[in-house]
């Protein structure tokens, strides 16, 4: 005789409202996390522009701002910038919180780092 496998109807509602919290905290972490990625690439690539190698404040202000405005990176103001002189040139960093509503009161707070270095 074989015996019956398989999910009961009470096991396949709990993983499913499981899989749908996953997926709405993921959906709400997520466009975050990204832009932290975004703003770590642009910081990056404004490190070895030639236009910003001078490390002057204002050439790499105005370089960010022209990289926030396209990439649509709305967390963080080129006045946030760090810019701190290295031996091999100059280090872009900064530091912000972002703060995403998940259900009802309860928020997901993340503090991100950018900098330039590899």
């Amino acid at each position: 005789m074989y015996r019956q496998r398989g999910v009961s109807l009470s096991g396949l509602l709990m993983w499913s409202v499981v899989l749908i919290l996953a997926a709405l905290l993921g959906f709400r972490i997520g466009p975050p996390y990204f832009e932290y990625l975004t703003i770590k690439k642009q910081l990056q690539a404004i490190a070895g522009d030639p236009a910003a190698r001078s490390g002057q404040r204002r050439d790499v202000e105005d370089a960010f701002s022209k990289r926030a405005m396209i990439e649509d990176m709305p967390s963080l103001n080129a006045k946030d910038l760090v810019i701190t002189k290295e031996a091999d040139g100059f280090v872009i960093s900064a530091e912000y919180s972002v703060c995403r509503p998940v259900v009802a009161n309860i928020r997901a707070c993340m503090d991100f780092a950018p900098t330039s270095r590899r």
